[in-house]
């Protein structure tokens, strides 16, 4: 079965999932879907367990930039294939003392893997690998990103490339590379890569 799933979602819809998850107010949900958040850019991203090492890190770090993400009408998902009470004790557990605290985004729980397994993304062991889905208005995929259990992701990131997918949509350029908001992006001609290499090649 997981042979067969769909390896790759960019320039795909993101396939849609029901699944309980905590709310932001920390509140359990029977029933979180995706499909509900169309209009919004996503940022959906997998962790592997809850209650381990670099996992707290990156949800603390995602959890510190909400506002950033919020600024871009950007709504961040985060699933593993915890059980709910098991993210709600995580969540209920100041940071100081092992846990997480209130984080402000949604925990989905993934326990059977179904969801992983989906995005193509569940690990030889199990759990989810951590992988990050950036999602369009249309929840149409343009990013992702995949880590093996061992290294950290860089939320900075994140977000420059979120600036990029905003910008293509709204001013039809492309972005080159390190490309950040506010710089010019350029059309996407031969000529116009040209000029930009004459102006901006020596910088890269």
């Amino acid at each position: 079965m997981r042979n067969s799933i769909q390896r790759t979602w960019i320039g795909r819809r993101a396939p849609n999932f029901n699944a309980p998850a905590v709310h932001p107010d920390g509140t359990v949900m029977e029933r979180f879907t995706l499909s509900k958040l169309q209009g919004n850019y996503v940022a959906l991203f997998f962790w592997p367990l809850d209650h381990t090492f670099v996992c707290p890190t990156e949800i603390l770090a995602f959890d510190h930039r909400l506002r950033d993400f919020n600024d871009r009408n950007c709504k961040v998902v985060g699933v593993s294939i915890d059980s709910v009470y098991s993210h709600k004790h995580w969540r209920d557990t100041p940071v100081d003392q092992g846990g997480i605290g209130p984080v402000g985004f949604t925990m989905v729980s993934d326990v059977s893997g179904t969801i992983a397994d989906r995005f193509g993304v569940r690990s030889i062991d199990g759990p989810a690998l951590r992988a990050t889905f950036l999602l369009d208005r249309d929840l149409v995929c343009r990013h992702m990103l995949v880590n093996d259990l061992t290294l950290g992701r860089n939320i900075d990131e994140t977000l420059r490339t979120l600036d990029a997918i905003e910008h293509v949509d709204v001013f039809g350029e492309v972005c080159p590379a390190n490309w950040r908001d506010g710089q010019a992006a350029l059309q996407p001609t031969a000529e116009a890569t040209a000029s930009w290499l004459r102006r901006n090649g020596s910088e890269l």
